[in-house]
Protein backbone atom coordinates (compact mmCIF):
# COMPACT_ATOMS: atom_id res chain seq x y z
CA UNK A 1 0.00 0.00 0.00
CA UNK A 2 2.98 2.45 0.70
CA UNK A 3 3.74 2.64 -3.31
CA UNK A 4 0.39 3.86 -3.60
CA UNK A 5 0.48 6.88 -1.20
CA UNK A 6 2.36 9.22 -2.81
CA UNK A 7 -0.07 9.44 -5.92
CA UNK A 8 -3.37 9.21 -3.47
CA UNK A 9 -1.38 12.50 -1.84
CA UNK A 10 -1.23 13.94 -4.97
CA UNK A 11 -4.58 13.41 -6.25
CA UNK A 12 -5.88 14.60 -3.08
CA UNK A 13 -3.61 17.77 -3.38
CA UNK A 14 -5.15 18.57 -7.08
CA UNK A 15 -8.87 17.86 -5.23
CA UNK A 16 -7.84 20.88 -2.69
CA UNK A 17 -6.53 23.17 -5.53
CA UNK A 18 -9.93 23.25 -6.99
CA UNK A 19 -11.13 25.13 -3.20
CA UNK A 20 -8.40 28.37 -4.84
CA UNK A 21 -10.30 28.77 -7.43
CA UNK A 22 -14.00 30.81 -7.53
CA UNK A 23 -16.33 31.04 -5.92
CA UNK A 24 -14.02 30.39 -2.82
CA UNK A 25 -10.97 31.97 -3.87
CA UNK A 26 -8.53 30.57 -1.18
CA UNK A 27 -5.48 31.59 -3.12
CA UNK A 28 -2.67 30.19 -0.94
CA UNK A 29 -4.58 26.55 -1.62
CA UNK A 30 -3.28 26.29 -5.04
CA UNK A 31 0.03 27.53 -3.86
CA UNK A 32 0.40 25.02 -1.16
CA UNK A 33 -0.97 21.83 -3.10
CA UNK A 34 1.94 22.71 -5.82
CA UNK A 35 4.43 22.86 -3.18
CA UNK A 36 3.42 19.24 -1.98
CA UNK A 37 3.35 18.04 -5.38
CA UNK A 38 7.03 19.78 -6.26
CA UNK A 39 8.16 18.12 -2.87
CA UNK A 40 6.63 14.38 -3.70
CA UNK A 41 8.50 14.80 -7.69
CA UNK A 42 11.58 15.82 -6.11
CA UNK A 43 11.48 12.43 -3.85
CA UNK A 44 10.31 10.59 -7.51
CA UNK A 45 13.05 7.85 -8.23
CA UNK A 46 12.28 7.90 -11.66
CA UNK A 47 10.57 10.23 -14.63
CA UNK A 48 7.94 7.51 -14.85
CA UNK A 49 6.86 7.71 -11.28
CA UNK A 50 6.77 11.95 -11.21
CA UNK A 51 4.69 11.38 -14.21
CA UNK A 52 2.51 9.28 -12.29
CA UNK A 53 2.17 12.02 -9.67
CA UNK A 54 1.80 14.66 -11.93
CA UNK A 55 -1.22 12.31 -13.53
CA UNK A 56 -2.72 11.55 -9.99
CA UNK A 57 -2.41 15.60 -9.39
CA UNK A 58 -4.15 16.33 -12.04
CA UNK A 59 -7.54 13.70 -11.92
CA UNK A 60 -7.66 15.51 -8.89
CA UNK A 61 -7.91 18.70 -10.22
CA UNK A 62 -10.21 18.32 -13.30
CA UNK A 63 -12.40 15.67 -11.67
CA UNK A 64 -13.16 17.97 -9.53
CA UNK A 65 -13.22 20.98 -11.04
CA UNK A 66 -15.01 20.37 -14.27
CA UNK A 67 -17.81 18.41 -12.99
CA UNK A 68 -20.06 21.21 -14.54
CA UNK A 69 -19.65 19.23 -18.03
CA UNK A 70 -21.62 16.52 -16.78
CA UNK A 71 -24.71 19.13 -16.54
CA UNK A 72 -24.13 20.09 -19.99
CA UNK A 73 -23.92 16.73 -21.16
CA UNK A 74 -26.96 15.05 -19.71
CA UNK A 75 -29.30 17.63 -18.22
CA UNK A 76 -29.43 19.90 -20.76
CA UNK A 77 -27.98 17.98 -23.83
CA UNK A 78 -29.74 14.48 -23.08
CA UNK A 79 -26.92 12.61 -23.04
CA UNK A 80 -27.40 9.20 -21.05
CA UNK A 81 -26.41 9.80 -17.15
CA UNK A 82 -23.86 7.02 -17.53
CA UNK A 83 -22.26 7.81 -20.67
CA UNK A 84 -21.99 11.63 -19.85
CA UNK A 85 -20.52 10.59 -16.69
CA UNK A 86 -18.15 8.38 -18.73
CA UNK A 87 -17.42 11.14 -20.96
CA UNK A 88 -16.68 13.93 -18.20
CA UNK A 89 -14.00 11.42 -17.06
CA UNK A 90 -12.69 10.67 -19.94
CA UNK A 91 -11.93 14.41 -20.91
CA UNK A 92 -10.99 14.89 -17.26
CA UNK A 93 -8.28 11.98 -17.57
CA UNK A 94 -6.99 13.39 -20.86
CA UNK A 95 -6.18 17.09 -18.86
CA UNK A 96 -4.04 15.10 -16.56
CA UNK A 97 -2.09 14.40 -19.13
CA UNK A 98 -0.52 17.68 -19.13
CA UNK A 99 0.77 17.81 -15.82
CA UNK A 100 1.63 14.47 -16.21
CA UNK A 101 3.85 15.17 -18.90
CA UNK A 102 4.75 18.33 -17.06
CA UNK A 103 6.98 15.97 -14.33
CA UNK A 104 8.27 14.29 -16.80
CA UNK A 105 10.17 16.29 -18.60
CA UNK A 106 10.97 17.85 -15.51
CA UNK A 107 12.32 14.47 -13.68
CA UNK A 108 14.15 13.86 -17.40
CA UNK A 109 16.41 17.04 -16.78
CA UNK A 110 19.52 17.04 -14.08
CA UNK A 111 18.22 16.38 -10.48
CA UNK A 112 20.56 19.79 -9.94
CA UNK A 113 17.73 22.33 -11.94
CA UNK A 114 14.23 20.44 -10.05
CA UNK A 115 13.62 23.33 -8.29
CA UNK A 116 13.13 25.45 -11.38
CA UNK A 117 12.22 22.95 -14.49
CA UNK A 118 9.49 21.77 -12.30
CA UNK A 119 7.76 25.38 -12.25
CA UNK A 120 9.28 25.68 -16.00
CA UNK A 121 7.56 22.61 -17.03
CA UNK A 122 4.50 23.05 -15.41
CA UNK A 123 3.51 26.85 -17.07
CA UNK A 124 4.44 25.46 -20.68
CA UNK A 125 1.62 22.38 -20.32
CA UNK A 126 -0.73 24.95 -19.24
CA UNK A 127 0.39 26.67 -22.27
CA UNK A 128 -0.15 23.96 -24.10
CA UNK A 129 -3.02 23.04 -22.90
CA UNK A 130 -4.36 26.31 -23.68
CA UNK A 131 -3.96 25.41 -27.36
CA UNK A 132 -3.74 22.31 -28.87
CA UNK A 133 -7.23 21.01 -30.29
CA UNK A 134 -8.73 24.44 -29.74
CA UNK A 135 -7.49 24.68 -26.33
CA UNK A 136 -9.25 24.24 -22.59
CA UNK A 137 -7.31 26.44 -20.64
CA UNK A 138 -9.96 26.11 -17.63
CA UNK A 139 -8.56 26.06 -14.15
CA UNK A 140 -5.16 26.88 -15.38
CA UNK A 141 -3.19 27.83 -12.06
CA UNK A 142 -2.59 31.72 -12.49
CA UNK A 143 -6.64 32.14 -12.20
CA UNK A 144 -6.61 31.30 -8.57
CA UNK A 145 -4.83 34.31 -7.78
CA UNK A 146 -7.41 36.82 -9.39
CA UNK A 147 -8.40 39.33 -7.55
CA UNK A 148 -6.73 39.36 -4.05
CA UNK A 149 -3.61 37.54 -4.11
CA UNK A 150 -0.21 40.05 -4.50
CA UNK A 151 0.88 38.02 -7.29
CA UNK A 152 -2.11 38.99 -9.27
CA UNK A 153 -0.19 41.98 -9.71
CA UNK A 154 2.45 40.24 -12.57
CA UNK A 155 -0.86 40.03 -14.53
CA UNK A 156 0.02 43.56 -16.59
CA UNK A 157 3.28 42.29 -17.32
CA UNK A 158 2.72 38.45 -18.42
CA UNK A 159 -0.64 37.41 -18.39
CA UNK A 160 -2.37 34.22 -16.94
CA UNK A 161 0.42 32.18 -17.85
CA UNK A 162 3.02 34.24 -16.09
CA UNK A 163 1.40 34.60 -12.88
CA UNK A 164 1.26 30.57 -13.11
CA UNK A 165 4.66 30.44 -13.62
CA UNK A 166 5.37 32.69 -10.73
CA UNK A 167 2.96 30.79 -8.71
CA UNK A 168 5.22 27.35 -9.36
CA UNK A 169 8.12 29.21 -8.81
CA UNK A 170 6.91 30.42 -5.53
CA UNK A 171 5.78 27.02 -5.12
CA UNK A 172 9.25 25.16 -5.60
CA UNK A 173 10.66 27.58 -3.17
CA UNK A 174 8.55 26.84 -0.40
CA UNK A 175 8.77 22.31 -1.51
CA UNK A 176 13.23 23.76 -1.61
CA UNK A 177 13.34 25.62 1.54
CA UNK A 178 11.02 22.57 3.32
CA UNK A 179 13.68 20.32 1.72
CA UNK A 180 17.16 22.53 2.51
CA UNK A 181 15.98 23.18 6.28
CA UNK A 182 18.56 21.23 8.23
CA UNK A 183 21.08 22.91 5.55
CA UNK A 184 20.13 26.29 6.47
CA UNK A 185 19.57 26.82 2.73
CA UNK A 186 16.10 27.65 3.59
CA UNK A 187 17.02 31.11 4.16
CA UNK A 188 18.04 32.48 1.24
CA UNK A 189 15.27 30.69 -0.49
CA UNK A 190 13.12 32.33 2.21
CA UNK A 191 13.94 35.66 1.07
CA UNK A 192 13.61 35.32 -2.80
CA UNK A 193 9.57 34.43 -1.61
CA UNK A 194 8.81 37.46 -0.37
CA UNK A 195 10.88 39.63 -2.70
CA UNK A 196 8.61 37.83 -5.46
CA UNK A 197 5.00 38.67 -3.54
CA UNK A 198 6.27 42.16 -2.53
CA UNK A 199 6.76 42.89 -6.16
CA UNK A 200 3.27 41.21 -7.20
CA UNK A 201 2.69 43.94 -4.52
CA UNK A 202 4.28 46.59 -5.81
CA UNK A 203 3.13 46.21 -9.21
CA UNK A 204 -0.70 46.45 -8.30
CA UNK A 205 0.08 50.20 -8.05
CA UNK A 206 1.77 50.80 -11.23
CA UNK A 207 -1.07 53.06 -13.73
CA UNK A 208 -0.65 50.70 -16.60
CA UNK A 209 -3.83 52.59 -19.05
CA UNK A 210 -5.38 55.34 -18.24
CA UNK A 211 -9.24 56.69 -18.79
CA UNK A 212 -10.32 58.30 -21.32
CA UNK A 213 -13.36 60.27 -21.98
CA UNK A 214 -16.26 60.73 -19.55
CA UNK A 215 -17.37 58.06 -17.31
CA UNK A 216 -20.51 55.99 -18.95
CA UNK A 217 -23.23 54.96 -17.12
CA UNK A 218 -23.92 50.77 -18.67
CA UNK A 219 -27.03 48.66 -17.72
CA UNK A 220 -26.70 44.83 -18.08
CA UNK A 221 -29.19 42.53 -18.90
CA UNK A 222 -29.79 39.35 -17.10
CA UNK A 223 -32.85 37.22 -18.54
CA UNK A 224 -32.70 34.50 -16.46
CA UNK A 225 -34.36 31.74 -19.56
CA UNK A 226 -33.86 28.46 -18.35
CA UNK A 227 -31.68 26.48 -20.83
CA UNK A 228 -34.35 23.93 -21.23
CA UNK A 229 -37.34 26.09 -22.24
CA UNK A 230 -34.70 28.54 -24.48
CA UNK A 231 -35.50 27.51 -27.68
CA UNK A 232 -39.02 26.18 -27.15
CA UNK A 233 -41.25 27.37 -29.46
CA UNK A 234 -44.57 27.78 -27.47
CA UNK A 235 -41.57 30.45 -25.00
CA UNK A 236 -40.23 31.99 -27.32
CA UNK A 237 -43.15 35.10 -27.25
CA UNK A 238 -42.63 35.00 -23.39
CA UNK A 239 -38.42 35.29 -23.72
CA UNK A 240 -39.29 37.98 -26.11
CA UNK A 241 -41.51 40.04 -24.22
CA UNK A 242 -39.03 39.10 -20.93
CA UNK A 243 -36.12 41.33 -22.58
CA UNK A 244 -38.30 43.66 -24.14
CA UNK A 245 -39.68 44.69 -20.14
CA UNK A 246 -36.00 44.28 -19.22
CA UNK A 247 -34.74 46.78 -21.34
CA UNK A 248 -37.83 49.09 -21.33
CA UNK A 249 -36.73 50.04 -17.19
CA UNK A 250 -32.99 51.33 -18.50
CA UNK A 251 -32.10 54.64 -19.26
CA UNK A 252 -28.05 53.99 -19.87
CA UNK A 253 -26.27 55.31 -23.24
CA UNK A 254 -24.93 51.56 -23.43
CA UNK A 255 -27.37 48.32 -22.50
CA UNK A 256 -25.81 45.24 -23.12
CA UNK A 257 -28.28 41.71 -23.42
CA UNK A 258 -26.42 38.10 -23.22
CA UNK A 259 -25.27 35.47 -25.17
CA UNK A 260 -28.34 34.66 -28.08
CA UNK A 261 -30.75 36.48 -25.96
CA UNK A 262 -33.37 36.27 -28.61
CA UNK A 263 -33.27 32.35 -29.68
CA UNK A 264 -34.06 33.05 -33.67
CA UNK A 265 -31.93 33.87 -36.38
CA UNK A 266 -31.34 37.58 -36.81
CA UNK A 267 -33.51 37.87 -40.51
CA UNK A 268 -36.35 36.13 -38.35
CA UNK A 269 -36.71 38.37 -35.37
CA UNK A 270 -39.64 40.75 -35.96
CA UNK A 271 -39.08 43.70 -37.69
CA UNK A 272 -40.82 45.69 -35.12
CA UNK A 273 -39.59 44.20 -32.56
CA UNK A 274 -35.73 44.94 -33.24
CA UNK A 275 -37.07 48.87 -34.53
CA UNK A 276 -38.70 49.40 -30.47
CA UNK A 277 -34.60 47.73 -29.19
CA UNK A 278 -33.26 50.40 -31.39
CA UNK A 279 -35.60 53.71 -30.51
CA UNK A 280 -35.44 52.69 -26.64
CA UNK A 281 -31.52 52.83 -27.67
CA UNK A 282 -32.07 56.19 -29.57
CA UNK A 283 -34.11 57.26 -26.50
CA UNK A 284 -31.30 56.77 -24.32
CA UNK A 285 -28.58 58.54 -26.57
CA UNK A 286 -26.70 55.34 -27.32
CA UNK A 287 -26.75 51.95 -28.11
CA UNK A 288 -27.99 48.27 -27.50
CA UNK A 289 -26.02 44.98 -28.00
CA UNK A 290 -28.02 41.93 -28.66
CA UNK A 291 -26.97 38.50 -28.58
CA UNK A 292 -28.78 36.69 -31.54
CA UNK A 293 -27.77 34.18 -34.07
CA UNK A 294 -27.53 34.96 -37.77
CA UNK A 295 -28.10 32.73 -40.91
CA UNK A 296 -25.64 34.08 -43.59
CA UNK A 297 -26.62 34.81 -46.42
CA UNK A 298 -30.28 34.07 -45.13
CA UNK A 299 -30.82 29.84 -46.21
CA UNK A 300 -27.65 29.15 -46.11
CA UNK A 301 -25.73 26.50 -43.91
CA UNK A 302 -23.55 29.28 -42.49
CA UNK A 303 -24.48 29.95 -38.72
CA UNK A 304 -22.88 32.77 -36.98
CA UNK A 305 -22.95 32.92 -32.74
CA UNK A 306 -23.15 36.93 -32.83
CA UNK A 307 -23.60 39.91 -30.95
CA UNK A 308 -25.23 42.86 -33.13
CA UNK A 309 -25.64 46.44 -32.07
CA UNK A 310 -29.22 48.61 -32.18
CA UNK A 311 -29.50 52.21 -31.70
CA UNK A 312 -27.53 55.75 -32.57
CA UNK A 313 -24.20 54.23 -34.18
CA UNK A 314 -24.31 52.42 -37.66
CA UNK A 315 -25.38 48.76 -37.07
CA UNK A 316 -22.30 46.11 -36.39
CA UNK A 317 -21.95 42.69 -35.70
CA UNK A 318 -18.92 41.12 -33.92
CA UNK A 319 -19.09 37.02 -34.82
CA UNK A 320 -17.48 35.09 -32.41
CA UNK A 321 -14.21 32.64 -33.73
CA UNK A 322 -13.73 30.38 -31.03
CA UNK A 323 -16.14 28.01 -31.32
CA UNK A 324 -16.80 25.46 -28.34
CA UNK A 325 -15.85 21.65 -29.37
CA UNK A 326 -19.05 19.45 -30.14
CA UNK A 327 -21.21 21.84 -28.56
CA UNK A 328 -20.79 24.78 -31.45
CA UNK A 329 -18.58 22.87 -33.91
CA UNK A 330 -18.07 19.61 -34.53
CA UNK A 331 -14.56 18.27 -35.26
CA UNK A 332 -14.01 15.80 -38.05
CA UNK A 333 -17.14 16.26 -39.13
CA UNK A 334 -17.29 13.90 -41.58
CA UNK A 335 -16.18 10.73 -39.00
CA UNK A 336 -18.05 12.32 -35.54
CA UNK A 337 -21.48 13.82 -37.00
CA UNK A 338 -23.16 10.87 -37.33
CA UNK A 339 -22.13 9.81 -33.81
CA UNK A 340 -22.83 13.09 -31.59
CA UNK A 341 -25.97 13.96 -33.32
CA UNK A 342 -27.18 10.82 -32.14
CA UNK A 343 -25.81 11.06 -28.35
CA UNK A 344 -26.47 14.90 -27.77
CA UNK A 345 -28.74 17.33 -28.64
CA UNK A 346 -27.55 20.89 -28.62
CA UNK A 347 -29.51 23.57 -31.23
CA UNK A 348 -27.33 24.66 -33.83
CA UNK A 349 -24.18 21.97 -32.88
CA UNK A 350 -22.63 23.01 -36.61
CA UNK A 351 -21.70 26.97 -36.28
CA UNK A 352 -19.48 28.85 -38.71
CA UNK A 353 -16.14 30.52 -37.33
CA UNK A 354 -16.11 34.90 -37.36
CA UNK A 355 -12.63 36.54 -38.69
CA UNK A 356 -10.23 35.95 -36.05
CA UNK A 357 -9.31 39.17 -36.20
CA UNK A 358 -12.61 42.36 -35.63
CA UNK A 359 -12.62 45.70 -35.57
CA UNK A 360 -14.13 47.09 -32.20
CA UNK A 361 -17.69 47.74 -32.18
CA UNK A 362 -17.82 52.07 -31.81
CA UNK A 363 -21.07 52.78 -29.74
CA UNK A 364 -21.96 54.73 -26.85
CA UNK A 365 -18.71 56.93 -27.75
CA UNK A 366 -16.75 53.84 -26.87
CA UNK A 367 -15.06 50.95 -28.48
CA UNK A 368 -15.85 48.03 -27.71
CA UNK A 369 -13.92 44.75 -27.64
CA UNK A 370 -16.59 42.09 -27.52
CA UNK A 371 -16.17 38.37 -27.33
CA UNK A 372 -19.11 35.71 -26.45
CA UNK A 373 -18.90 33.05 -24.13
CA UNK A 374 -15.76 31.20 -23.25
CA UNK A 375 -13.60 33.40 -25.92
CA UNK A 376 -12.64 35.41 -23.02
CA UNK A 377 -10.63 32.63 -21.42
CA UNK A 378 -8.05 33.08 -24.05
CA UNK A 379 -6.41 36.08 -23.59
CA UNK A 380 -4.06 35.93 -26.43
CA UNK A 381 -7.59 36.07 -28.15
CA UNK A 382 -8.83 39.12 -26.40
CA UNK A 383 -5.67 41.44 -27.03
CA UNK A 384 -6.46 41.38 -31.13
CA UNK A 385 -8.92 43.94 -30.68
CA UNK A 386 -6.36 46.16 -28.45
CA UNK A 387 -5.36 48.78 -27.97
CA UNK A 388 -7.84 50.43 -29.95
CA UNK A 389 -10.88 49.13 -28.00
CA UNK A 390 -11.11 51.34 -24.66
CA UNK A 391 -14.13 48.51 -23.35
CA UNK A 392 -14.46 44.76 -23.22
CA UNK A 393 -18.21 42.95 -23.02
CA UNK A 394 -18.70 39.39 -22.51
CA UNK A 395 -21.98 38.10 -23.27
CA UNK A 396 -22.39 34.73 -22.30
CA UNK A 397 -25.06 31.42 -21.31
CA UNK A 398 -23.66 29.79 -19.00
CA UNK A 399 -27.12 28.42 -18.07
CA UNK A 400 -26.00 25.59 -19.59
CA UNK A 401 -23.98 24.22 -15.92
CA UNK A 402 -26.80 25.08 -13.85
CA UNK A 403 -25.98 26.22 -10.38
CA UNK A 404 -22.46 24.49 -10.35
CA UNK A 405 -19.25 26.65 -9.95
CA UNK A 406 -18.59 26.97 -13.92
CA UNK A 407 -20.33 30.62 -13.84
CA UNK A 408 -18.06 31.73 -11.10
CA UNK A 409 -15.00 30.23 -12.13
CA UNK A 410 -16.01 31.67 -15.70
CA UNK A 411 -16.24 35.40 -13.75
CA UNK A 412 -13.12 34.87 -12.57
CA UNK A 413 -11.78 34.21 -16.29
CA UNK A 414 -12.92 37.64 -17.09
CA UNK A 415 -11.41 39.40 -14.18
CA UNK A 416 -7.92 38.16 -15.00
CA UNK A 417 -9.08 39.92 -18.53
CA UNK A 418 -9.53 43.19 -16.60
CA UNK A 419 -5.96 42.78 -15.45
CA UNK A 420 -4.44 41.89 -18.24
CA UNK A 421 -5.60 44.26 -20.47
CA UNK A 422 -6.09 47.55 -17.98
CA UNK A 423 -9.33 47.89 -19.26
CA UNK A 424 -13.27 47.26 -17.60
CA UNK A 425 -15.28 43.78 -18.21
CA UNK A 426 -18.92 44.24 -18.73
CA UNK A 427 -20.57 40.74 -18.38
CA UNK A 428 -23.98 40.09 -19.51
CA UNK A 429 -25.25 36.60 -18.70
CA UNK A 430 -28.24 34.45 -18.82
CA UNK A 431 -28.71 33.19 -15.72
CA UNK A 432 -25.39 34.64 -14.15
CA UNK A 433 -22.84 35.70 -13.20
CA UNK A 434 -23.87 39.31 -14.59
CA UNK A 435 -21.04 41.51 -13.45
CA UNK A 436 -19.08 44.75 -14.17
CA UNK A 437 -15.12 44.12 -13.23
CA UNK A 438 -12.74 47.47 -13.42
CA UNK A 439 -9.32 47.69 -14.65
CA UNK A 440 -7.93 46.17 -11.25
CA UNK A 441 -10.37 43.22 -11.70
CA UNK A 442 -12.23 44.08 -9.08
CA UNK A 443 -15.90 43.54 -9.14
CA UNK A 444 -17.85 46.88 -9.32
CA UNK A 445 -21.26 45.41 -9.34
CA UNK A 446 -23.06 42.03 -9.74
CA UNK A 447 -26.21 40.31 -9.77
CA UNK A 448 -27.21 37.22 -8.24
CA UNK A 449 -27.53 34.12 -10.30
CA UNK A 450 -30.74 33.08 -11.77
CA UNK A 451 -33.02 36.43 -11.46
CA UNK A 452 -33.75 38.11 -14.14
CA UNK A 453 -33.03 41.78 -13.40
CA UNK A 454 -30.95 44.85 -14.74
CA UNK A 455 -27.32 45.72 -13.58
CA UNK A 456 -26.73 49.29 -14.02
CA UNK A 457 -23.34 50.70 -13.15
CA UNK A 458 -20.83 53.49 -14.31
CA UNK A 459 -17.94 52.57 -15.89
CA UNK A 460 -14.43 54.63 -17.39
CA UNK A 461 -12.74 53.37 -20.84
CA UNK A 462 -9.37 53.39 -20.95
CA UNK A 463 -6.49 54.34 -22.94
CA UNK A 464 -2.79 52.73 -23.36
CA UNK A 465 -1.85 49.50 -23.13
CA UNK A 466 0.04 46.66 -20.92
CA UNK A 467 3.00 44.88 -21.72
CA UNK A 468 0.86 42.04 -22.21
CA UNK A 469 -1.01 43.54 -25.07
CA UNK A 470 2.14 44.01 -27.12
CA UNK A 471 3.68 41.18 -26.23
CA UNK A 472 0.48 38.44 -25.18
CA UNK A 473 2.17 35.09 -24.06
CA UNK A 474 5.53 35.45 -25.79
CA UNK A 475 7.28 36.62 -22.48
CA UNK A 476 6.29 34.23 -20.24
CA UNK A 477 6.57 30.76 -23.01
CA UNK A 478 10.16 32.13 -23.33
CA UNK A 479 11.37 32.88 -19.84
CA UNK A 480 10.01 29.36 -19.00
CA UNK A 481 11.34 27.82 -22.13
CA UNK A 482 14.87 29.39 -21.18
CA UNK A 483 14.70 27.71 -18.00
CA UNK A 484 14.75 25.08 -19.19
CA UNK A 485 17.43 25.15 -21.99
CA UNK A 486 19.08 27.07 -18.72
CA UNK A 487 19.17 24.08 -16.80
CA UNK A 488 19.61 21.58 -19.52
CA UNK A 489 23.17 23.26 -20.27
CA UNK A 490 24.89 23.61 -17.43
CA UNK A 491 24.10 20.70 -15.63
CA UNK A 492 24.14 18.42 -18.89
CA UNK A 493 21.76 15.91 -20.59
CA UNK A 494 21.11 13.12 -18.01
Amino acid sequence: MRRFAAPATAFAAGAVAVLGFAPLGIFLLPIASLALLAWLGARAPTARSAALLGYAFGLGLFLFGIGWIYVALHVYGAMPAILAALATAVFAAFLALYPAGALYVAKRLPAQTWWLAFPACWMLSEWLRGWIFTGFPWLTIGYSQVPASPLAGFAPLIGVYGVSLIVALVAAGIAGAGAAFRTGGWKRSALGLIAVVLSGAGLTFVPWTRPVGTPLEVSLIQGNVAQELKFREDKLLTTLVNFEELVSRTRSPLVILPETALPLLFNEVPGPYLQRLADHARGNGGDLLVGVFENDPPGSDRFFNSVVSLGTAPTQTYRKHHLVPFGEFIPLKALLAPVINGWLQIPLSDQTRGDARQQPLAVAGQKVAVNICYEDVFGEEIIRQLPEATLLVNVTNDAWYGDSWASEQHLQASQMRSLETGRPMLRATNTGVTAAIDHHGRILGSLPEFKADVLTVRVEGRAGATPYVYAGNVPPVLLAGGMVLLGWRRFGRT
